[in-house]
């Protein structure tokens, strides 16, 4: 596996040797112990103001695909979570995707984008959805061309960027709001604050477990992962049981090449996953406690009492922090 530090917006991540080393990265608030693998979301976020705010018109506009039917927003539905909620999304002319749309919040704290980590940074990440004929199914002229004929978009580029309308301009826009989602003040960022009430005997027993089992070897960091790539079936070969192997089964070995990335994958974060179900990269675990049953079967090899596993349920739900972009 291969664990970095958070990288800055529009920049490539560096390896660390320990992630523990991250905590030295943050000023933590008082309360937090050195030795907790998880770390609190900052408060602020970094992102001019302006900016940020025409990449969010910008993601919610169907303009970016080539027949104006898709947007950012159709597929990562900010209000409920940052996903759509279906195994494989829906792109232009319904043709549907090959993996499960992940959450868009908390992105920058991301080593790398998309399961297969192929983009380095946000401003990477865009190209994707917008070109591929899966998704949005457009070529950056035609964009450009599209924005450059709307009086709306025209001004506002020129106001916020010297050489107006342009490629890099855009993706810039739309990174910059994604920079600013964010969810900090969770229930369990307040515990790790010093809040002992914030969270319940059941949570802090299921936050126990989540670090006696294990878990917390791939899921920690502020991002509670999105920090590392692991192999899906470490202990027992999910694959094989499941069948039906796709090219987007392959993982990061579709992108390197070498036979350890084979079925490897970003792991993902855990801070919004009780709002954005089904998971995994395919999609097949269709509520949270289907994804905690699989995490044992195939990443732990071994079994475990409900009692435990609904207790790391119970945990997991503490981590969904605010956003005003988030429905209450």
């Amino acid at each position: 596996m291969t664990a970095t530090n958070f990288p800055y917006r529009g920049r490539a991540a560096s390896p660390v040797l320990l992630w523990v080393a991250i905590g030295a990265l943050l000023a933590l608030p008082a309360g937090v112990g050195a030795e907790e693998p998880i770390l609190p979301i900052p408060q602020q976020v970094d992102v001019d103001p302006a900016r940020a705010a025409l990449g969010r018109d910008l993601f919610h506009d169907p303009i970016l695909s080539k027949d104006n039917t898709v947007s950012c927003a159709s597929c990562h539905d900010l209000a409920s979570g940052g996903d759509d909620g279906r195994k494989v999304s829906v792109g232009v002319d319904d043709k549907p995707g090959m993996v499960n749309a992940p959450t868009v919040f908390n992105v920058t704290m991301n080593f790398k984008q998309f399961w297969d980590g192929r983009a380095d940074t946000l401003e990477d990440q865009i190209d994707g959805p917008v070109q591929s004929p899966f998704e949005m199914g457009s070529v950056w002229p035609e964009v450009v061309a599209r924005l450059y004929r709307s009086d709306k978009y025209r001004n506002r580029f020129q106001q916020l960027y010297a050489d107006g309308i342009n490629r890099q301009n855009i993706k810039n826009a739309i990174a910059e709001f994604m920079g600013s989602l964010t969810t900090p003040n969770s229930r369990f960022d307040r515990w790790l604050g010093g809040d002992k009430a914030a969270l319940n005997a059941r949570e802090l027993r299921g936050y126990e477990l989540f670090k006696d089992y294990g878990c917390a070897s791939c899921h920690q960091g502020a991002n509670v992962g999105g920090n590392m790539f692991q192999v899906f079936g470490v202990l027992n070969d999910y694959f094989k049981k499941r069948g039906d192997i796709t090219e987007a089964d392959l993982g990061r070995y579709a992108i390197t090449g070498n036979d350890e990335d084979r079925h490897a994958f970003k792991v993902p974060s855990l801070r919004l996953a009780a709002l954005t179900a089904p998971y995994l990269h395919d999609g097949t675990a269709a509520t949270l406690r289907d994804a905690v049953d699989a995490m044992f079967e195939f990443q732990l090899g071994r079994e475990a009492p409900d009692e435990d596993k609904d207790a790391i349920v119970a945990f997991i739900k503490t981590l969904v922090g605010e956003s005003k972009e988030l429905s209450p």
